[in-house]
């Protein structure tokens, strides 16, 4: 087992990664920006080393200073969390070519899943059902109408090394398809200095489902059940829950065998998320993997008893998996993303907190590196916590996260506390009646 792991990376990620390795008995190695010296992850790791300014590119996402800060303080291992540089297989390969372990999968796997095109096609030839669409990267406008035509309007068009709705535009008509094409490859171009896209049908109200995954070093892969993520604003993920509503234990079944059997024929290993969009008439079509710990990780955790992060040190460090049979949901869990925005427009809201309060109880659990006179930074994402709630059923999960919402104190930044606290409330939400189109009503 590993004796100092390097965390690479900041706020409340970083923070459940010391927590994890303190219980392993494993030595820590924070790094950190010039924005970030006064943070918990500081604190409460065993070594701190600054890695330079507050812009992200400068320290956070910078290779050299990552790895140098490992080998000053002789880490055996970095732990990327998520974000930064997660998926980032250079970053991998430059870890293993320093003797370094990466804690994630390895960089061939990282590069494939991370090329949306190729992901498609992989997982299509392992027998995971795709949307009809381009077969890898469309390479002009001309072949893109081709392509509409053959599948049917509406179309999407997608950057192929993207995520979080930015290189992506939906397109109702042979009109339109010239701009929204143009506009996603400048936008993929800016994003991720990659301006590739493909394209697929577009499923007009789907619900996003996905599976947590882990797979070991002897080939073995095994899921952990799915969570429920179709509440989102601009594709961004605002509440996520396990188990998902619309699905029975025979679908949950066939379709964490299929995700088990396609990642073992791409040799993955650690834990990964496999997400998919499914259908009125709950069909599934992959959409993407990410390769890395999910924000959303700590419903499954609820559900199922098993502390991912972990399991990823664990991995990492040559165990087997030692689950005989898949582990069936125990009750229900949700978790909302309390973001630094005001609740209405959405418009961020960093600054200083000046009271801080969160809330307790059996069954509430709040992962956070927020504290009173903490300030929330303009330089990075606005996500001041994670509030998750357990009960033994759907419908007293949602009150629980109720009471635990109204008790969460927050003053000095607006925050989405109220936004959530509209949800919980709805009476389509509480029903399950909800696709990703539901916060429509809330988003003008």
């Amino acid at each position: 087992m590993f004796k100092k792991i390097l965390v690479a990376n900041r706020g409340e990620i970083a923070l459940r990664i010391i927590c994890a390795c303190k219980e392993l008995g494993i030595k820590t190695v924070a790094v950190f920006s010039e924005a970030d010296h006064n943070s918990l992850h500081v604190r409460f790791a065993d070594e701190a080393v600054c890695i330079g300014p507050p812009k992200s590119s400068e320290s956070y996402l910078k290779v050299p200073s990552v790895i140098s800060a490992a080998e000053i303080t002789n880490a055996d291992a970095i732990h990327p969390g998520y974000g930064f540089l997660s998926e980032n297989a250079y970053f991998a390969e430059v870890c293993e070519a320093c003797h370094i372990k990466f804690v994630g999968p390895p960089p061939n796997v990282i590069r494939l899943m991370g090329d949306k095109a190729r992901a498609l096609a992989a997982m299509s030839k392992a027998g995971l059902p795709v949307l009809p669409g381009s077969n890898g990267i469309v390479p002009s406008v001309e072949a893109a109408r081709d392509i509409a035509q053959e599948i049917g309007y509406p179309v999407i068009v997608k950057a192929s090394a993207g995520g979080g709705g930015r290189g992506m535009r939906i397109v109702r008509s042979r009109e339109e398809l010239a701009t929204a094409f143009s506009t996603a490859q400048h936008e993929a171009g800016l994003a991720f200095s990659v301006p590739d896209v493909y394209m697929e049908r577009y499923v007009e109200r789907p619900r996003h489902i996905e599976f947590q995954v882990a797979g070991d070093n002897y080939g073995k892969v095994i899921h952990f059940g799915e969570r429920e993520c179709s509440i989102q604003r601009r594709h961004q993920k605002l509440l996520e829950e396990s188990p998902a509503v619309a699905l029975g234990s025979a679908i949950r079944k066939e379709m964490g065998a299929k995700v088990e059997a396609a990642l073992a024929s791409i040799g993955y290993s650690n834990a990964g998320t496999v997400e998919f969009l499914m259908d009125e008439k709950m069909n599934f079509y992959f959409m993407e993997m990410n390769t890395r710990i999910q924000v959303e990780h700590p419903v499954t955790e609820m559900v199922t008893g098993v502390d991912l992060v972990k399991l990823q040190i664990l991995i990492a460090g040559g165990s087997k998996l030692h689950f005989e049979d898949h582990l069936k949901p125990r009750g229900h869990a949700i978790e909302c993303r309390i973001n630094a925005e005001d609740p209405y427009t959405h418009v961020p809201s960093p600054g200083k907190i000046t009271s801080f309060n969160v809330p307790g109880g059996i069954g509430v659990r709040v992962d956070t590196a927020a504290h009173t006179e903490c300030t929330i930074s303009s330089h990075y994402d606005s996500l001041i916590a994670k509030l998750i709630v357990h009960a033994n059923s759907r419908p007293e999960a949602i009150r629980k996260m109720e009471r635990a919402l109204e008790m969460f104190v927050i003053e000095g930044v607006k925050t989405t506390i109220p936004l959530h606290q509209r949800i919980m409330h709805d009476v389509d939400f509480g029903a399950g009646r909800f696709d990703t189109k539901f916060m429509e009503r809330y988003v003008q």
